[in-house]
């Protein structure tokens, strides 16, 4: 990454920095960021077309999804983790969710704000641990459905 930074002659962000971006810009990169482990976890489990993995892939991006993620995590989650959660979910976005409940939409802002926090600042292990752990979450609810 910081190859790829320094190319673009792009400065590294330090942790300061980083916590204390908006938490919505945070989440717009956790956004992302999330997005693709789930859809790299698609193309390794699914032996299935790009328009069935992505139809798979929404019961794990979807704000109710990431909104159970937060709740089942809430005690692996650190102290400074879970400050990162209610910031991002404490923020007034512009915008209304479509399908999903206020609450759930607040609580999905906050999973993406920590783990767009995470990225900015290079903790990839701890990033990868818990979307670790939320893809089993979600990967428990589809099985008892």
């Amino acid at each position: 990454m910081n190859e790829f930074l320094n190319h673009l002659e792009i400065k590294p962000l330090d942790e300061t920095a980083v916590r204390m971006m908006n938490p919505l810009k945070l989440a717009y990169i956790g956004d992302a960021v999330y997005e693709l482990y789930i859809r790299t976890f698609m193309i390794s489990r699914a032996n299935k077309t790009p328009h069935e993995m992505n139809k798979l892939a929404l019961k794990y991006v979807k704000a109710s999804s990431q909104a159970q993620i937060v709740r089942s995590l809430q005690d692996y989650l650190t102290e400074e983790e879970w400050d990162l959660i209610k910031r991002g979910r404490n923020q007034k976005t512009p915008t209304v969710p479509k399908n999903a409940s206020l609450s759930d939409y607040r609580y999905a802002t906050g999973f993406e704000t920590l783990l767009g926090y995470l990225h900015l600042i290079g903790n990839h292990v701890r990033l990868s641990q818990i979307i670790s752990r939320a893809i089993i979450n979600i990967e428990n609810e589809v099985s008892n459905d």
